[in-house]
């Protein structure tokens, strides 16, 4: 009876241990993405991004972080340079599915997706940027594509970049503007009266 009651034991700890990251019998390789659970992460949303793109709600204590910080560069591009927390950008060729804390950043330049990006630096090209303030902002995505959000807004952060000319203009002299011959000052009232 002890002998029947220790194997349902084990078996009992085996059935535990296959829903999680191991199984009983199985090879534990040491692989981090071998591990991750295949379950959906998250909640779909019906909110979605300028692109259609849905948001993937998930808890805060579990969201992923992204700031951005961008410095000219010497060429009159600009570095930009993404701190990331909780998440890991996920490599070229990626299965399209959702895993908690990876996937990709898209940038956008005043509400325009200009990249993807699948690691924390880019080189912004001057030509991308005309003269005057404008928003750079990331987003991060999972890699199906949805946008990860924490209470219905997306997972992302804008930075305010200003373009300025190389060089100054020159001051420009006000234009004369001809006298026009059809237009007077009108007559004095009282001469008119007269």
């Amino acid at each position: 009876m002890s002998w029947t009651r220790g194997v349902l034991a084990v078996l009992a700890v085996c059935v535990l241990l296959s829903t999680g990251s191991a199984g009983c019998g199985s090879s534990d390789t040491g692989d981090a993405e071998a591990r991750e659970s295949v379950t959906p992460v998250g909640r779909l949303l019906d909110v979605t991004d300028e692109e259609g793109r849905r948001y993937r709600e998930v808890d805060a204590e579990d969201a992923p972080e992204v700031g951005i910080e961008v410095q000219p560069a010497g060429d009159d591009s600009w570095d930009v340079r993404l701190t990331v927390r909780d998440f890991r950008f996920s490599p070229a060729g990626t299965e399209a599915r959702a895993v908690a804390g990876r996937g990709l950043a898209h940038l956008f330049l005043d509400g325009d997706l200009i990249t993807r990006l699948r690691g924390p630096y880019h080189r912004l090209d001057a030509a991308l940027v005309p003269r005057g303030t404008h928003q750079l902002t990331v987003r991060l995505y999972a890699d199906d594509g949805t946008g990860w959000a924490v209470d219905g807004k997306p997972v992302e952060s804008t930075a305010d970049i200003t373009a300025s000319d190389a060089e100054p203009t020159e001051a420009t002299q006000p234009e004369e503007i001809p006298e026009d011959s059809g237009s007077r000052t009108p007559p004095d009232p009282a001469a008119v009266a007269r």
